[in-house]
């Protein structure tokens, strides 16, 4: 009887621990997510906190740069990735084939163009050099922002396929120079200015809502995505991690955590 007992209390003890989240249950499904580091990193902290009460064990897995998470989903070494926007999936696709679909939004950082050598963008003289991003999709997105501001024209119709070639007009003889977007922060001392993207931007220590001497309107086709492969998307898990992704504690930790540099956009 004594022996019945003990074996109850363990019993109870350790249904407390799986309860309280101390054990990880057995039934636990383990994914790995793939972002870049910084607010998307910092997100998904958040969501694997809230996620683990589900019973889904979020690894997170850093990458420095765009290209390798797309790499890494489709070859099977991640389960889904999360840090990029629709138009840079669709290029990716284009490109290399990939069979990956997006299965929920997440959020916005609107691009900003930064300088450390001038105050506005009117300050800066003709022939200056200005920064893009080198990958399609981020590149348009700079020009894009400099044609809605007046600055350069580009072809009708292009959208969010813009390229450097695509200018039609540059009054100011402006000259684009095309750099990896990881590495656009710390050539800005050789630059007039440049487009850098928000997590970029932030890792260097830049402001995305003060510093940009332009900045992008939240409202468009560059909102961020949880991506998966199309043979995954309609697993239990994935259900579970875009909607824990866009519950009310997420979407509040977005808004205290960066006050306006990163938007929820569900």
């Amino acid at each position: 009887m004594k022996a019945l007992a003990k074996a109850g209390i363990k019993a109870g003890i350790l249904g407390l621990a799986l309860a309280a989240g101390l054990i990880p249950a057995a039934s636990a499904e383990t994914i790995k997510v793939g972002v870049t580091p910084g607010p998307h990193a910092q997100i998904l902290e958040k969501v694997k906190d809230e996620a683990a009460k589900k019973g889904l064990d979020i690894k997170v897995m850093e990458f420095s740069d765009y290209v390798v998470p797309n790499a890494a989903l489709a070859s099977g070494d991640l389960q889904a990735n999360s840090f990029q926007h629709q138009p840079y999936l669709d290029n990716q696709i284009k490109d290399r084939g990939y069979k990956i679909v997006p299965v929920g939004l997440t959020v916005n950082f609107p691009i900003g163009i930064y300088s450390q050598k001038f105050k506005s963008f009117d300050a800066i003289p003709a022939g200056a050099s200005i920064g893009i991003p080198n990958d399609p999709t981020n590149g348009g997105r700079v020009l894009l922002l400099l044609a809605d501001k007046g600055i350069i024209k580009l072809k009708d119709g292009v959208g969010v396929k813009a390229s450097v070639v695509d200018v039609v007009e540059n009054p100011k003889k402006l000259k684009f120079v095309e750099i990896d977007a990881a590495q656009l922060p710390r050539s800005l001392p050789d630059l007039a200015a440049a487009g850098i993207n928000t997590n970029y931007a932030k890792e260097a220590g830049l402001d995305p809502v003060k510093d940009p001497i332009l900045r992008e309107d939240p409202k468009g086709p560059y909102v961020n995505i949880i991506a998966v492969r199309a043979e995954d998307k309609d697993k239990p898990w994935v259900k579970t991690f875009v909607e824990t992704y866009q519950s009310p504690e997420t979407k509040a930790f977005i808004l205290e955590t960066f006050k306006g540099a990163v938007l929820p956009s569900w």
